[in-house]
């Protein structure tokens, strides 16, 4: 019985620095947040934020087509994660998907379609803010 008050009393007490209320306790280990990056970061384009889409994003962006075969070896993903993250994209309009067979086999290949790579030029200008911010927010 003493386990079990130990252990719900031990679920209630916070382990982060942030308490329920969504409010920081002073720890005295950190600074305060600077607004400006903490402001611009909730603007970037979380579709392709992702690590596995950016990479497929950053593939495509730099060739015009690219195999199924080769954006997964390149990605460093499996097949399921790659098939599950470029539908994503391919849903957002970002990619196309071109499905053939050579004789029996099938191909599929994978293209950045023009709005894709709007968002991607967008989003990476969005980096080169952020870390332009960054860097002259430094002490």
């Amino acid at each position: 019985m003493a386990a079990r008050a130990e252990l719900a009393s031990a679920r209630r007490k916070p382990t982060s620095p942030v308490d329920r209320r969504g409010q920081g306790r002073d720890t005295g280990a950190t600074a305060p947040v600077r607004p400006i990056l903490a402001a611009n970061v909730g603007d970037l384009d979380r579709l392709i934020h992702d690590r596995v889409r950016l990479a497929i994003v950053s593939v495509l962006a730099v060739n015009d087509a690219v195999s199924f075969v080769d954006l997964r070896d390149m990605t460093g993903t499996t097949d399921g994660n790659l098939s599950v993250h470029a539908r994503r994209l391919e849903e957002a309009g970002y990619v196309s998907c071109a499905k053939t067979f050579a004789g029996r086999t099938p191909r599929t290949a994978y293209r950045l379609t023009a709005a894709g790579r709007r968002a991607f030029e967008k989003y990476l200008g969005h980096m080169d803010a952020l870390i332009g911010a960054a860097r002259k927010a430094r002490p």
